[in-house]
Order: C-alpha cells, then structure tokens, then sequence
C-alpha cells in the first residue's frame, strides 16, 4: 500500500521560503514520477511541480523560477524548495503518485 506523507507548511510572508517533504512508502520512488498539487479555496487541485524516473522536472509556468522539486531516493521523499512566495501561492499542498494522494499541507502566504 503506497502512503505519502508531506510536510513542511505554515505560514510565511511574501517574498518568504518553505521547504515541504513528502515521504514515501509502498513504492520505490526511483521508479517513480512525482509530482506536487496544490489548491486554493474554491479552486480546482493544480499541477505545480513533477519529476520523473530520469529526473526530468516540470513546472507550472506560475511557480517556474521560484520552486525546485528533487528527490532523495536513499530517503524515499521528495521536496518542494518554495522560494519568493506570494499570497497567491497560498493553498493545501498535495503530493501524488501512483494513484495515490497525500493528507495534504497548508501553505499560508500572508503579511
């Protein structure tokens, strides 16, 4: 059974940074494509960020420059680096693969 469990969130000013983790259980994320969701009240859950088997990266063109995925595969998790955050970033984060979702982490960007 996989899991993912994140961490990492809170609340941090604009222009402020968070790390958020994402351990992994159930499967080996080196065989992996990983990705990292988030969403806003009322809006619909969003790709952010994703990283493939060969360490291929994606971003949305909304967080590109900004955020950094990568991945320990000695510790099974995956990071989302969130750097110069607005108040737009704000919203639950989610990591996913395999068909499978996290609990989700609350990132609060507020002055």
């Amino acid at each position: 059974q996989v899991q993912l469990v994140e961490s990492g969130g809170g609340l941090v000013q604009p222009g402020g940074s968070l790390r958020l983790s994402c351990v992994v259980s159930g499967i080996a994320i080196s065989g992996s494509t990983m990705s990292w969701y988030r969403q806003a009240p009322g809006e619909e859950r969003e790709l952010v960020a994703s990283i493939t088997q060969l360490y291929t990266p994606y971003y949305d063109h909304s967080v590109k420059g900004r955020f950094a995925i990568s991945r320990d595969i000695t510790k099974n998790t995956v990071y989302l680096q969130m750097t110069q955050l607005k108040p737009e970033d704000t919203a639950v984060y989610y990591c996913y693969t395999d068909r499978t979702w996290g609990q989700g982490t609350q990132v609060t960007v507020s002055s």
